[in-house]
């Protein structure tokens, strides 16, 4: 039987149209327990029922878990592309939201109304859209003006909460590393990148037998520090997932990236999508040639399990 690495290369070669499809079922009827990724949600991608638009989701299935990583831009499209791919979003384990920006919570509202309970991991803020708390002595107090002047009378609670977009929803915030389920983990950066100082994101590690599988959103913290944090977890990375925020970086910062993934960290396998950018594609297709798998709407993308 094939190593799991050709196993992962052939089904890469499934999804690029390079197999038949009576080629790829003994691979398909062997592995039953999926181990996979399906692009719902971005802006590039074949002609298909499914509507491009710029953001990002993807749908994860992993040691029997279903969980939905990020949710795109409109909440419409979501549940457009969704039903195109057959993936009931009512019937999630779980769903992790990366960081706040619109165009990667935008599709929640749709989960929200059809699956009001669901448990959802994201990022720790001081304020925010998903909501959190600061210790009521997080102000300046002066107590020789009148209690009419002075917040809560002067008698500030222990803890203030403040609310979420979303009254109701299932959050749970994260602000450290985590394994949210067997060989799935959790790992939260902070940007100090330029216009997103201080953003915490949330991206997604499956520590696989191949080494470990990174999801990420859109990589404001840096996709190599990323992919340095996701090391503590499997020094070995297998593959890397979604958007990585070299949009508008230039061809020398681009070429930088490229070789620390491909040298330093010596990634297997590269599956870039969103906020990576067209220049990005390029250059990392040109470096990992057949280690480079597309990732355009609607592609599934399958990866090593355990066997049973």
């Amino acid at each position: 039987m094939a190593t799991w690495g050709k196993s992962f290369l052939l089904v890469l070669l499934l999804v690029m149209g390079h197999l038949t499809r009576a080629s790829a079922a003994p691979f398909a009827t062997a592995n039953a327990a999926k181990a996979q990724i399906t692009v719902l949600y971005d802006a590039f991608g074949t002609d298909s029922p499914m509507r491009r638009d710029w953001g990002y989701s993807a749908f994860i299935e992993y040691g029997g878990k279903r969980i939905l990583f990020d949710t795109g831009n409109n909440p419409e499209i979501l549940a457009r592309n969704a039903a195109a791919k057959h993936v009931d979003l009512s019937k999630l384990d779980f769903a992790v939201l990366s960081h706040r920006h619109g165009d990667h919570i935008g599709g929640l509202s749709y989960v929200l109304r059809i699956n009001p309970n669901v448990k959802i991991y994201a990022p720790t803020e001081g304020f925010g859209v998903f909501g959190a708390d600061l210790p009521g002595t997080f102000y300046r107090k002066d107590v020789s003006l009148p209690p009419d002047q002075r917040y809560f009378a002067g008698a500030a609670p222990a803890t203030m909460r403040f609310g979420s977009a979303w009254p109701g929803a299932n959050f749970q915030l994260i602000d450290k590393n985590v394994e949210i389920a067997p060989n799935i983990h959790l790992i939260t950066l902070v940007s100090d990148k330029p216009g997103t100082m201080e953003l915490r994101e949330l991206s997604v590690v499956i520590n696989t037998p191949d080494g470990a599988a990174i999801v990420v959103g859109c990589s404001h913290p840096g996709i190599d520090k990323i992919v340095e944090a996701a090391t503590a977890i499997n020094p070995r990375i297998h593959f890397i997932a979604g958007g990585f925020h070299l949009v508008v970086a230039s061809d020398q910062d681009i070429e930088k990236i490229v070789t620390s993934l491909h040298d330093n960290f010596k990634v297997a396998y590269v599956a870039p999508g969103h906020c990576t950018g067209e220049p990005a594609f390029a250059a990392l297709k040109k470096a990992f040639g057949d280690h480079y798998a597309y990732a355009g709407l609607g592609t599934t993308i399958t990866f090593p399990t355990v066997s049973n």
